[in-house]
């Protein structure tokens, strides 16, 4: 059987380069989303002083997991005062980055609920209008710079819509450990903890290929190893860069191959008890893992690769990686009972990203 692996986004990495930005928006305007705090940490000034009189709007009130009640008065401001603008630049974690692949995608009317209207329906459409993307990840986590893939919450109707078209796939993707440096030890887990998961994930996945295996694999053997050095060792930037480049591969990974069962319960966990997303996709990998082995040949020597042929090590590898970061890796140390878990896996088995997973067909 054949492998095919497409990426099409422009990937600069290293320490500084987001000095590149100048360059490769040459001659264009530019919109820059980003988080509140950019701007007291010098970053909204330091774009500023890259690009100049070409940056022409900032969003700045970027707020965790975008959520519609917010985005439409965000939305609509950009096209009725920045519409005319070449570029849309992202410089945040996952939510700035999902909340410009939303700000990008132009309706005929200019209104956020036509957006949503064209989410609900979950078919492909050809957007009225669109710009181009360019992300610049502050967190080593999320993987959206090379991905084209959004959620939009609805917290108030417990919904999300999953936003994916050929003109949110960053054209750019500026992957500079040094804007990484100020994240907190928190952020800096729940992050890490989500790429391994995006590595994970990509591996026991039914579109699964040797090109993304090579990928994740080296991503989760440089998470396992690095993310603890971090968290005691926030200002260090070798294992900054080293997280930067791990979280990018584990994007690279499951760019192609997109998430499965254990992505599935997080949208649950997160909607339904607030989990934060990185904790929400990553405490049930052990138990996953265990669910995930057995079902194919191919995918069970990529996990050995990487946890060796033996089960019951493999899992207690993952819960003492997970406990050794202070991130519990039970249903019921969030609240949900035995009953309630298995009636939420077998939901999420049922859910698009579950349907990916290897032992989805089994269930």
């Amino acid at each position: 059987m054949t492998a095919r692996f497409h990426n099409p986004v422009d990937t600069r990495f290293g320490w500084g380069c987001l000095q590149d930005l100048a360059s490769i928006t040459a001659q264009q305007t530019v919109t820059l989303v980003t988080f509140p705090e950019a701007r007291a940490l010098g970053l909204v000034e330091r774009i500023q002083a890259l690009l100049g009189e070409r940056l022409v709007y900032v969003v700045e009130d970027v707020q965790p997991n975008p959520d519609v009640a917010q985005l439409r008065g965000t939305y609509e401001r950009f096209w009725q005062q920045a519409g005319s603008c070449d570029v849309v630049l992202a410089v945040g974690g996952g939510s700035a980055i999902d909340t410009a692949k939303a700000l990008i995608v132009g309706t005929e009317s200019g209104q956020f609920d036509e957006l949503l209207a064209l989410l609900a329906t979950g078919q492909p459409f050809v957007p009225a209008h669109c710009k181009t993307l360019i992300a610049a990840p502050t967190t080593a986590g999320t993987g959206s710079e090379v991905t084209p893939w959004a959620t939009i919450w609805d917290s108030a109707s417990h919904k999300k819509y999953s936003l994916h078209l050929d003109c949110t796939w960053p054209k750019v993707a500026i992957v500079d450990p040094q804007l990484m440096l100020t994240v907190p030890a928190g952020v800096t887990v729940s992050t890490g903890l989500d790429a391994l998961s995006h590595a994970l994930e990509s591996i026991w996945n039914i579109n699964a290929n040797p090109v993304s295996d090579t990928f994740a694999v080296s991503a989760i053997e440089d998470i396992l190893e690095c993310l603890p050095q971090l968290r005691r060792d926030l200002g260090n930037p070798e294992l900054r860069s080293r997280m930067a480049l791990a979280a990018l591969k584990a994007g690279l990974a499951f760019s192609n191959t997109k998430t499965a069962l254990a992505h599935s319960i997080s949208y649950e966990m997160t909607l339904h008890h607030g989990l934060p997303h990185g904790i929400a996709c990553s405490f049930t990998l052990p138990l996953v893992l265990g669910l995930a082995w057995g079902h194919d040949a191919a995918r069970d020597r990529t996990l050995q690769r990487v946890f060796g042929d033996d089960l019951d090590k493999a899992q207690a590898q993952l819960r003492t990686f997970l406990h050794s970061l202070d991130v519990k890796t039970e249903f019921t140390d969030y609240g949900v009972t035995p009953t309630e878990a298995a009636a939420m896996i077998r939901f999420a088995l049922q859910g698009a990203r579950g349907k990916n997973f290897i032992g989805s067909r089994a269930a």
